[in-house]
């Protein structure tokens, strides 16, 4: 167990911002979360957060995952004081950070949302885990599903998928894990390009259109200008009938569109 203090975090936030559907709820102040193939169980009481691995482990992967050296402090405090929205956003989502996930898993899972709710996409997320990802046993000798690679999803059926309740997405998944495996799309170009030469390439995989792709360079691409538009942040807009201000916020315009996202989802009435 390594414990550590950090602030501008609540992982609870995190887990219901609707970046990660692999973050789940164990107990009021604590969560497990599976990603990179490994099993991590985090808990929280003020800025004292708990995670269950080494602090090796935790320095090389947990700490770039949770990006907590980047200052999301300083984020807050570039608000424009006089934009009452947006402060109050970041008030009661404070404890957000971008996560930086792993591409692969990031691509399908926001094919999956298209026109769904989180409770639903964590449903299908689990059933492609459970059907075509490898079971292993996590530290406490309880088992848990890896995420499938692509040559797993390439070699089933569409009709498997809608089995599983994947719907109209699940031509998508098949023919874009079949673009990877046949070298049509290289996910391993990706981290190398900026936003707008990642998103070009993203938007040619199948089910990717300009919002999905925009979710992948902000979760997990760390592409933080990235502003993916839905239908709760078009409600924000609305906000703002001269336009949203991206000039003042070139380059983090992304990390305001996750408070105000979690505002408009969870904050306000």
């Amino acid at each position: 167990m390594y414990t550590r203090e950090i602030t501008d975090f609540d992982i609870d936030q995190i887990a219901r911002s609707g970046q990660c559907f692999r973050l789940r709820p164990l107990t009021k102040d604590a969560y497990s979360l599976t990603a990179f193939g490994k099993y991590l169980e985090i808990s929280q009481k003020g800025t004292e957060v708990a995670f269950s691995c080494t602090e090796q482990e935790f320095e090389a992967l947990w700490n770039g995952y949770f990006d907590l050296d980047t200052d999301y402090a300083g984020f807050k405090k570039a608000i424009d004081p006089e934009d009452f929205y947006l402060q109050e956003a970041a008030r009661t989502g404070g404890g957000i950070r971008i996560l930086r996930q792993e591409l692969w898993e990031t691509i399908v899972t926001f094919i999956i949302s298209q026109q769904n709710n989180i409770p639903r996409i964590q449903k299908c997320v689990d059933a492609l885990c459970r059907e075509f990802g490898e079971t292993v046993l996590n530290f406490r000798g309880n088992t848990y599903d890896l995420f499938p690679e692509p040559e797993a999803l390439a070699g089933t059926s569409e009709e498997r998928l809608r089995e599983l309740g994947l719907g109209y997405r699940a031509p998508y998944l098949v023919k874009t894990a079949r673009m990877i495996c046949e070298g049509e799309a290289d996910l391993c170009e990706l981290p190398a390009l900026d936003y707008e030469a990642a998103k070009e390439r993203l938007l040619k995989l199948s089910g990717v259109g300009s919002k999905v792709a925009d979710c992948i360079c902000l979760f997990a691409l760390h592409h933080i200008e990235a502003f993916p538009v839905d239908t709760h942040i078009k409600a924000m807009l609305k906000r703002y009938p001269s336009g949203f201000p991206f000039e003042r916020y070139q380059g983090f315009a992304g990390v305001l569109q996750q408070y105000a996202f979690y505002y408009e989802l969870h904050g306000q009435g």
